[in-house]
């Protein structure tokens, strides 16, 4: 009997971890699990260094450790979205993503492949790419301005939409047996959104790469 091959994705954030982890069947995947990990610190520590060890060693107690034992060839994780103006953010966020990423390689034996949330979203969802036909206060393009325009993200969508709610829609349509985490007043926890952010990041890639239709 052959042993099943299992990819992993994370996306990554100092606050939660998303993890997807599909079955590989060779041109799809099969969701196995979409879960999230929150590591939080306490006491918390002075240094800021060493508060992201301990968060490393909060992923790994739950959840590296426990699946370590599957097959798992291949790990994708998101690249980090550098968009702050606080260049101590910046640097928090990369060293957190590349200590993951060895703590991924010394648990797993695998090294990470990369993609961007860009490539992740166009990907996984081409449906999403679409021309503008209209400016950010709503009114009409003129159709020359529209004819020259390429397809971007979100196209179809007004510019305040709130894209990370629209991929999990997306994603909840293709897995309906997925139970998310809502607060005490019945809206969508922050970690869903990291869930379906690394479900989108997994299904990005393989398909980028031709390995998944």
């Amino acid at each position: 009997m052959i042993e099943p091959k299992y990819i992993l994705a994370l996306d990554v954030s100092t606050s939660c971890i998303g993890i997807a982890l599909f079955e590989d069947m060779g041109d799809r995947g099969n969701l196995k699990l979409l879960h999230h990990v929150s590591p939080k610190v306490t006491p918390k520590p002075l240094s800021k260094m060493e508060e992201l060890f301990r968060k490393v060693e909060i992923f790994e107690s739950e959840f590296l450790f426990k699946y370590k034992a599957f097959n798992i060839t291949k790990v994708i994780i998101e690249e980090p979205l550098l968009q702050s103006n606080n260049v101590n953010t910046v640097a928090t966020l990369l060293r957190f993503n590349g200590m993951i990423s060895k703590s991924v390689y010394d648990t797993l034996g695998v090294v990470p492949d990369f993609i961007s949330s860009y490539d992740a979203r166009k990907y996984a969802f081409s449906q999403l790419m679409a021309i503008r036909t209209h400016k950010k206060d709503g009114t009409p393009l003129p159709p020359k301005q529209i004819a020259k325009n390429l397809p971007v993200l979100f196209g179809a969508y007004g510019f305040d939409v709130d894209k990370k709610y629209v991929l999990y829609e997306l994603v909840a349509d293709l897995e309906p047996q997925i139970t998310w985490f809502y607060d005490k007043n019945n809206k969508l926890k922050k970690e869903t959104f990291d869930m379906s952010d690394a479900y989108v990041c997994c299904v990005g890639y393989m398909k980028k790469q031709n390995f998944w239709v």
